[in-house]
């Protein structure tokens, strides 16, 4: 069997000896047609990617000729009129037949890519083997080839994400020791990889160092604004601030020596990654947004639509925690998609996107049992505690929309407050009206969280209220909160 490597030197082998590819424009015909992935390749573009801008009178049959050399080192036994098995002829060009397996490049794709369970054990396992298929820089002998150029880079990328997967699920194993060395040389090459020093410092904490922990993070700030004239990023931030609290969710496995037992997979239960699904018209948000779910960690991109019907489609097939659903879109509108989300049996939290519609949109859309409401212009932590705040039961309303809201219901007369509820009831409803949360509330009235969370939900139980967006709209309707107040 020949195997292929490209993650270095590129060379191809056979029975363990390399083989004699030829001068580099030759060799330059076999990468291409590995970069294509086993896609074939025409003629006319390995005639104009070997020869950029001008490719010699004699181009196509100089092609052919170093085909039919190639395929007499790869199958130096196939007779002269037996159909090549390797490189073969796919018109109107030609094709790599290998498997994954055999091609360094595409089985180390696979691996990175594939690894999408939340087994450290495994994610460990998968990386360590992508890594240990890498030799160097990937098809360095053709950088004056374009192609090759744009080939390198992207398999680059692919390893330092596979670098940074591995530090992430040995942290979460308890090995952050062992691979501290690592993540300090991956971090001080990448400086500007916020998650390279997020693994960083969370590795340091764990093995008790917490002030180098907070040093990394001060290199970070520095390196961030030095070459970009930005600050952290909003984990980063949030890790600066759980490392000077000594935040009880930073302690993970205890540290172990590389050689010493571990628990298998059935001792650790990661927590599961929030699954969020987008649904927007304009393409330019939606990457956006996705961009925004890959850099938080806990935070899953489960797919994108661009209308209310594609919406309810993926969120079937997909079956994300949390839609991100845009109130106005074309086909059909993110509020009758959210309505017919809704209605299904078990369904995700939909929290409404707007730029500010209608009135009518906004609190009608409150009425189907949305779990918040924001921005498109908000920032993106407001975004993400929308996220979590609805996967917790605790729905976020962002405060510009609770002010439109109030706007919304001025001059509404004869209000009256909903039978049956106690003074403290009311008073609970005051604050969940104002877009607080569980924990601010618990702040504000001085008791654990906890009873806050058992409070609001039993109020919602005797309202006969799905959320607590709802319980927003009735505390305005009722006129518990007089639109225009101040009182918090």
């Amino acid at each position: 069997m020949v195997k292929f490597r490209a993650l270095g030197p590129f060379q191809a082998e056979s029975d363990g000896q390399v083989l004699d590819l030829g001068g580099q424009r030759q060799q330059a015909v076999l990468a291409r047609l590995v970069v294509a992935g086993g896609r074939a390749v025409p003629v006319g573009v390995l005639i104009d990617e070997l020869w950029p801008g001008e490719p010699p009178g004699q181009a196509l049959s100089t092609i052919q000729g170093y085909v039919s050399r190639l395929r007499r080192a790869l199958e130096p036994l196939r007779a002269p009129r037996e159909q090549a098995g390797i490189l073969v002829s796919a018109p109107p060009g030609y094709a790599l037949r290998a498997t994954v397996e055999q091609v360094d490049s595409w089985w180390f794709e696979k691996l990175v890519k594939s690894d999408h369970d939340n087994d450290p054990a495994r994610t460990l396992e998968r990386m360590e083997t992508a890594l240990g298929l890498w030799r160097g820089p990937a098809l360095a002998e053709f950088l004056d080839l374009p192609w090759a150029v744009a080939e390198g880079l992207r398999l680059e990328e692919l390893r330092l994400l596979a670098v940074e997967r591995r530090g992430d699920a040995a942290i979460r194993l308890g090995r952050a020791g062992a691979l501290v060395p690592d993540l300090e040389a991956h971090a001080s090459t990448y400086p500007l990889r916020e998650e390279a020093w997020r693994l960083l410092a969370l590795a340091l904490y764990r093995e008790g160092r917490q002030g180098d922990a907070l040093g990394a993070l001060r290199r970070a700030r520095e390196a961030l604004r030095e070459e970009l004239g930005l600050d952290l990023g909003p984990a980063l931030q949030r890790l600066e601030q759980d490392i000077f609290s000594q935040a009880p969710h930073l302690d993970g496995p205890k540290s172990r020596a590389s050689g010493a037992p571990t628990a298998g997979p059935a001792s650790y239960a990661p927590p599961a990654a929030i699954r969020v699904l987008v649904a927007d018209d304009q393409a330019l948000v939606r990457t956006g947004l996705k961009m925004v779910l890959d850099s938080e960690p806990g935070l899953e991109f489960a797919g994108a639509a661009e209308n209310g019907e594609q919406a309810i489609a993926l969120v079937r097939a997909a079956r994300p925690d949390v839609v991100l659903m845009d109130i106005q879109m074309p086909r059909l509108d993110g509020l009758a998609a959210a309505r017919r989300i809704l209605a299904d049996g078990d369904p995700p939290k939909v929290i409404m996107m707007t730029t500010f519609g209608t009135d009518e949109n906004l609190y009608a859309a409150l009425r189907a049992g949305v779990s918040g409401f924001v921005l498109k212009t908000s920032p993106p932590e407001q975004l993400i505690a929308a996220i979590r705040a609805a996967v917790a039961g605790d729905a976020l309303l962002d405060p510009a929309v609770t002010t439109h809201l109030i706007a919304a219901f001025a001059g509404r007369r004869d209000p009256a407050a909903p039978a049956g509820l106690s003074d403290s009831d009311l008073d609970l409803v005051k604050l969940v009206a104002r877009g607080f949360t569980n924990r601010q509330i618990a702040v504000t009235l001085a008791v654990p969280e906890s009873e806050v969370a058992e409070e609001v939900a039993a109020l919602l139980d005797r309202l006969e209220l799905l959320d607590r967006a709802q319980l927003v709209v009735l505390a305005y309707e009722s006129g518990l909160v007089s639109p225009g107040s101040s009182e918090r």
